[in-house]
């Protein structure tokens, strides 16, 4: 799988698909590379360097372990909670197994900017 690494893609991503669940945020959208691309983030708000680090230590060997999910022709960011922490492996492996099915289901919503400034 290819990494994301700049900033521009972390963007297009924040547009496309999401799915929410306890210990992290998947979101996902399109791209022209037949190789599917996996970025990670986890804010400052979340805790110090130490425990970002190592949310996102796990959320590396999470995607890795379930690379084969990953569908091609789509860049996909994790971006880490806090309670990626503390939760069982398991979980996490389950609900991201989970959040990618969501994503690609046919019933999928698009993020769009107007819906959360409608919300607000």
């Amino acid at each position: 799988m290819r990494r994301l690494k700049h900033r521009a893609q972390f963007l297009q991503a924040a547009r496309g698909l999401k799915s929410v669940r306890r210990g992290f945020v998947l979101q996902a959208t399109k791209c022209d590379d037949a190789e599917p691309g996996i970025g990670f983030t986890v804010t400052k708000r979340v805790g110090n360097a130490p425990e970002r680090n190592r949310i996102k230590r796990r959320l590396r060997a999470l995607s890795e372990k379930i690379a084969q999910k990953f569908k091609p022709n789509f860049n996909y960011v994790l971006i880490g909670r806090r309670e990626a922490l503390h939760e069982p492996f398991s979980l996490l492996e389950e609900g991201l197994g989970r959040a990618i099915e969501k994503i690609h289901s046919p019933h999928a919503k698009r993020v769009d900017a107007r819906e959360r400034k409608a919300k607000s």
